[in-house]
């Protein structure tokens, strides 16, 4: 009977483990963490993705580009405010008259001009020495001074035939207006019929030898094409 007193009863032995077990589960149970782990989604969620290579990237407020302002362009005549006749007719133009000579036939063309520009027609003339922008390219200014003057006045001397630079304003002022429409007048001084330029055969010139040096039929054929312009 007393090997049967001294073994112990029945599931006592795993009894206490199980107590034991059962604490520390409680204790692991109620050891709760105080934040919740992020999620990978909710992480890539508060992370701007960045953008792909063949997308542009987007611009902020600090980057914003503002739109080039349209220049605003005068009126035709340049006036602003002006009437329409004041962009037509004469006054269209800068000049009425651009003469052209050579440089040893500048003393005739100052002539010429000073007759031009007095009386009661006071023409405004250009001539290339005294009226063109210092510092200007001299083809520029010719060209600029032919496509702003009504008419043409070639002073056709001796000297001008020799100068390569007076045959080309001749062509120029031809391709300015080409037609016989009397913007571009020939005065011939010092020359024969026979020398006269075969570029200008289609036109009739004025013969320097006729009454004051044929200045008066100069002023006369310039104001009657300036009467043609209304």
């Amino acid at each position: 009977m007393a090997s049967s007193a001294s073994s112990p009863a029945p599931g006592s032995r795993s009894k206490k483990p199980l107590g034991k077990m059962a604490d520390w589960f409680r204790q692991a149970l109620s050891r709760k963490p105080t934040k919740m782990p992020v999620s990978a989604e909710s992480a890539l969620s508060d992370v701007s993705q960045p953008s792909s290579p063949d997308s542009p990237p987007s611009l902020g407020p600090s980057s914003e580009v503002s739109p080039i302002p349209t220049p605003s362009h005068a009126g035709a005549d340049g006036g602003g405010g002006s009437s329409s006749s004041s962009s037509s007719g004469r006054w269209s133009k800068d000049y009425d008259v651009c003469v052209c000579h050579s440089e040893e036939d500048l003393v005739a063309a100052q002539e010429l001009v000073s007759y031009l520009e007095g009386g009661a027609a006071s023409l405004r003339c250009f001539l290339q020495l005294r009226d063109a922008t210092p510092g200007g390219a001299i083809v520029s200014e010719l060209c600029h001074a032919l496509s702003s003057s009504h008419c043409r006045v070639l002073l056709i001397t001796p000297g001008f035939l020799r100068d390569p630079w007076c045959r080309y304003q001749m062509l120029q002022a031809l391709s300015e207006a080409p037609g016989a429409e009397g913007r571009t007048i020939p005065l011939m001084s010092g020359l024969s019929r026979a020398a006269y330029p075969a570029e200008l055969r289609y036109m009739y010139f004025v013969d320097g030898r006729g009454p004051e040096g044929g200045f008066r039929q100069v002023k006369e054929a310039v104001m009657r094409y300036l009467q043609t312009l209304g």
